[in-house]
């Protein structure tokens, strides 16, 4: 299948400059398309999923993609789907971020494929251009009429308490001009990306024909929201990040796990692998038996693998098995064990001002007294990382799980029934 018609199924396709010209671009092997990633955190998040997994895509398919980091843009800031102006990070501060999120990229490319990913940055070639050669070379090309009717500036322009400054209303010229560099120099033709990069993928697209350096195309995701209409990615907490020091393993897959039956069909064709007879075999799970929730399983699963690993989704799977199921929790990789009881309520002591189990209880919201704790107790109601306690006593170093003596870490699991945990940390 050519990859075109396989994004087309997936729901992938949103906007493209020619169909065809794109579909016979992609259909000789070996071809080159690139998507770019601007370093505005340490860390991708999965907003980022999409145009990084298809291009994935398009490497397993047989295809040549180009990793943009964006080393330059990053410093003038995109307007795109922004109503004002980013604040301006310093050198040190993207440096930085690219160099955190190129290991990333490499380690996903890698998983997923095998093969090592071709990753560029658009500060090797921007650093050295003058402002003469861009105003000359690259700013001559483009009308400020025509650049006045892209969404990223009218919605600004539109807005006179907001405006768009020049650096930021010049963005779109830089972008443009990493898809001519990269046409001559990696004979790139596609750029692909987000529906609100549609006119900065354009702009490259214009700069590559009027300088004759022949076609190129334009390819857009759609914008990916939940059924109830709120913008995909975020929890609670804030953006779910592809890095395990941002989010943990175990936070990524709960994510995942909670997808509304409403959402998981089309969550399973954007974010995984699975072909279309597998997604329409867990398409039939859902509306036979969507308590087994075996969709969400599976799309937890390929997207906890893809991003970080199989071992780290058998550490959630053991967490989860333990916390909910029949399971050793003293076994279970503790860092896990700790991201999984992230939400529960929690309290620090010095080892040695540590109060009685049963006050403990109390301070945690388990009890709501020290008489009811005891009786709690009494009737094996309460538990110390998975093991019941009948008798109302000190905990001891034996009762936590890592380095007591550490500066920070040692932890116990307690439990109240089946369903209510607290954690006790050392201070």
């Amino acid at each position: 299948m050519n990859i075109f018609d396989e994004l087309s199924w997936r729901g992938l396709v949103h906007q493209v400059s020619d169909t065809e010209g794109v579909r016979k671009y992609l259909d000789a092997p070996g071809q080159a398309m690139y998507c770019g990633f601007d370093p505005t955190a340490e860390s991708l998040h999965i907003g980022n999923l999409v145009p990084l997994l298809s291009l994935v895509r398009m490497m397993r398919a047989g295809h040549k993609p180009l990793f943009l980091l964006g080393g330059a843009t990053g410093l003038i800031g995109d307007p795109s789907g922004k109503d004002k102006e980013r604040e301006l990070s310093n050198q040190d501060a993207v440096n930085g971020r690219v160099a955190h999120i190129k290991a990333q990229i490499e380690a996903f490319v890698e998983r997923n494929t095998g093969q090592k990913p071709t990753v560029v940055n658009n500060y090797d070639w921007v650093k050295n251009m003058s402002a003469i050669e861009l105003l000359r070379d690259v700013g001559k090309y483009y009308t400020v009429n025509w650049m006045l009717g892209k969404d990223s500036v009218k919605g600004r322009i539109e807005r006179d308490e907001v405006g768009i400054s020049y650096t930021e209303f010049s963005y779109m010229i830089l972008q443009g001009y990493d898809f001519y560099h990269l046409c001559k120099e990696y004979g790139c033709r596609l750029q692909i990306g987000g529906g609100d990069q549609w006119g900065n993928i354009t702009a490259g697209t214009e700069l590559i024909r009027k300088k004759a350096a022949g076609d190129a195309f334009a390819l857009t995701f759609p914008l990916i929201t939940t059924a109830s209409g709120k913008k995909f990615g975020k929890s609670e907490k804030g953006a779910i990040f592809m890095s395990a020091s941002h989010t943990s393993p175990y936070a990524f897959y709960q994510f995942w796990i909670n997808t509304e039956d409403a959402d998981v069909v089309r969550f399973l064709k954007y974010y995984t692998f699975l072909s279309l007879e597998e997604i329409e075999a867990l398409a039939a799970e859902v509306a036979r038996a969507p308590q087994e929730r075996a969709a969400q399983k599976a799309l937890a699963a390929a997207t906890t693998i893809m991003v970080h690993g199989e071992e780290e989704l058998a550490k959630v799977l053991a967490a989860t098995e333990a916390l909910f199921g029949k399971g050793d929790l003293k076994s279970l990789d503790h860092g896990t064990l700790a991201a999984a009881l992230e939400s529960a309520p929690a309290r620090e002591y010095q080892f040695d001002a540590l109060p009685d189990l049963a006050q403990i209880l109390v301070d945690l919201g388990l009890c709501p007294s020290k008489g009811q704790a005891r009786k709690d107790i009494q009737a094996g109601a309460i538990s110390v990382n998975g093991d019941k306690i009948t008798e109302a006593r000190a905990l001891t170093q034996d009762d936590f799980l890592g380095e007591v003596n550490a500066t920070q870490g040692a932890f116990a699991v307690l439990r109240k029934g089946k369903k209510n945990y607290g954690l006790v940390r050392l201070g």
